[in-house]
């Protein structure tokens, strides 16, 4: 049963990923860059840093005891995630939702699913027994699912008259799409990698980690997470908050805020914070259900992003964003939604074993 509720935990995290974008649509008025702050001050630090509070005690001790090159490290994995992070609006904008987020999700979840293992030298774990052998399999049918619904968006983009393609999508620009889809794929892998690496020896030569500091301290399992989350997420707010402020700067675009206090800009506040809180939520459900996961945790990033990939497909599909396309385009879409699914099912297999 933990086996379980901790794979719908990750799904629930990849349901998250998939549906946050979908307030942005409600904002009008302000520029791409304003309203980007106000996701990335509320998904960033708010929403995390209250979860934190609410379920660790003593949140700031747990991290003084953490050794600030450790603390830098996941920050600094936080800064490259916010890097490939702020490509994510771009490229929803140029592919749309469900396949700007499928071939993105899809590239950080293979990214990020492989690297930390290796980085912490132990690849060889990576194909150590057959539990190992499988998760390994799940990322390969993963980039085979990404690969066919790449040639899903690219066959609507030589199908559809550029009247077609407009209404669904406003900017859809495939090559520039896809551009920024490989930036925002393979950098925002910078978020696992942090998540994953909030671990240090002690002077004694013990292993130990955020996470059993925060169980020491008082914190039930399943929240032990939420520290190296904060950490995570703030070197990420670093770079957003430097990118929206130049932006600002060079669009002249600061007279957003001005309208702060005016009734009609509350619904802009509203629908870009719950953005980030929704997006935020994806990663306190890989952490909450990595604490069923053992040894395998690092699975779990695959998971959320598989996860997303197919929960994004389906919403691009509800929203319409596929609609006039042929036979050829549908079939594409339809092999590599069945694909990433299956890549799920392997993924829990290996779980499961």
């Amino acid at each position: 049963m933990n086996n379980i509720l901790g794979t719908m935990i990750w799904a629930l995290g990849g349901l998250a990923g998939a549906v946050f974008a979908l307030p942005f649509r409600k904002v009008k008025g302000w520029n791409y860059e304003s309203y980007w702050l106000v996701y990335a001050i509320f998904g960033l630090i708010l929403f995390p840093w209250a979860l934190a509070i609410a379920t660790v005690p003593d949140i700031c001790g747990v991290l003084s005891k953490a050794p600030g090159g450790t603390l830098a490290m996941c920050a600094g994995f936080g800064a490259l995630w916010g890097i490939g992070g702020l490509s994510w609006g771009l490229m929803i904008r140029y592919l749309g939702v469900g396949l700007g987020l499928a071939i993105g999700c899809g590239l950080c979840s293979a990214t990020g699913t492989l690297i930390p293992p290796i980085v912490k030298g132990q690849a060889a774990s990576l194909v150590a027994d057959t539990s190992a052998i499988v998760t390994l399999a799940s990322v390969a049918v993963s980039l085979l699912g990404i690969a066919l619904v790449g040639l899903a968006g690219k066959s609507k983009e030589d199908e559809l008259p550029e009247e077609a393609k407009k209404k669904s999508v406003a900017e859809f620009d495939f090559k520039k799409g896809m551009l920024v889809a490989l930036v925002a794929g393979i950098a925002s892998a910078g978020m696992n990698f942090g998540l994953q690496g909030a671990e240090w020896t002690t002077a004694e030569g013990v292993k130990t980690s955020l996470a059993a500091v925060a169980v020491d301290a008082g914190a039930n399992p399943l929240w032990a997470g939420m520290p190296v989350l904060v950490v995570v997420l703030f070197g990420g707010f670093v770079v957003n908050t430097l990118w929206c402020l130049q932006q600002n700067a060079k669009n002249k675009s600061f007279n957003n805020y001005a309208t702060l206090a005016k009734p009609a800009t509350m619904g802009i506040v509203f629908w870009s914070g719950l953005a980030g809180v929704i997006w935020a939520c994806q990663f306190a459900c890989q952490k909450v259900g990595e604490s069923f996961a053992g040894d395998i945790a690092y699975i779990s990033f695959a998971i959320v992003m598989g996860s997303s990939v197919l929960f994004s497909s389906l919403i691009g599909i509800m929203l319409g964003e596929w609609k006039g396309t042929g036979a050829k385009t549908k079939g594409y879409l339809a092999a590599g939604l069945a694909v990433l699914a299956a890549s799920i099912g392997i993924a829990v297999a290996a779980k499961m074993i």
